[in-house]
């Protein structure tokens, strides 16, 4: 699962903060960055809060003093947060709060384990990333060259 990440995630994103100088494109990787789990085979530490509270502690430290930097880099850990709601991966207290209830990894990646709800959910994800294509006029070239230059939104379209 891909799309469904990316669509729902930054549409959610940007209806709740509304923040038209957030950097959407980090949301973006945030969003997927617990996908990187794939590569172990199953669940692993970036499908655990402890990964997100530390980017987040990381971000926060490291821009110190630089709101702008700081800005920017916010939303990867908050990308990372809205997939581990997205995904369902607090349904599973042993994994979501690792290492509370100890240190083995067990589960398989919930974007695998659904099956043909997968499928439907990734038709879902390009349903919403179309609808956020237009609602967000990134069917306006110059909105689209500055998303794509800065990550942000047009002003007074994320209220």
């Amino acid at each position: 699962m891909f799309f469904w990440f990316i669509g729902v995630g930054t549409i959610l994103v940007a209806l709740v903060f509304q923040s038209p100088a957030l950097d959407y494109r980090m949301v973006m990787l945030g969003l997927v960055l617990p996908l990187g789990d794939g590569w172990t085979g199953g669940v692993w530490i970036l499908h655990t809060l402890l990964a997100s509270i530390v980017v987040l502690l990381i971000v926060i430290l490291a821009t110190r003093r630089r709101r702008l930097v700081r800005r920017r880099w916010l939303g990867l850990p908050i990308g990372m947060f809205v997939h581990l709601v997205l995904d369902g991966v607090w349904t599973d207290a042993h994994e979501f709060w690792w290492p509370l209830f100890g240190t083995s990894f067990s589960g398989k990646l919930p974007e695998v384990d659904r099956g043909a709800v997968s499928f439907l959910l990734e038709l879902i994800g390009i349903a919403a990333i179309v609808w956020g294509w237009r609602r967000f006029g990134l069917n306006d070239p110059r909105a689209r060259r500055r998303f794509i230059r800065t990550g942000q939104l047009p002003r007074g379209l994320t209220t």
